[in-house]
């Protein structure tokens, strides 16, 4: 899930994912941190999501994936589209 907070000259987005699902460590990934694996890795919320906020410049379309523990990649169920193997983020 992808929650979006419109600032000032930027955009927030929170990457959102169910607390166990996929078990273990995972971290979003993208063109927004040159695709470098625990960057912005997701933590436990109250609420018992796991979630990271990345603030982005505006109007730009933004690849990303998520990278679990076992070298497991997927996607995002609510990005914008996808593009390849990525998902895809308008900003």
């Amino acid at each position: 899930m992808l929650e979006r907070t419109q600032r000032k000259n930027a955009l927030e987005v929170t990457f959102v994912l169910p607390a166990e699902e996929p078990r273990g460590a995972v971290s979003v990934v993208g063109d927004f941190n040159g695709w470098q694996p625990g960057v912005h890795p997701l933590e436990e919320r109250l609420d018992g999501t796991r979630a990271v906020t990345v603030k982005m410049p505006t109007a730009r379309r933004v690849r990303f994936r998520y990278l679990a523990e076992g070298d497991h990649w997927f996607n995002d169920e609510a990005a914008d589209g996808y593009d390849g193997d990525n998902s895809l983020l308008h900003t």
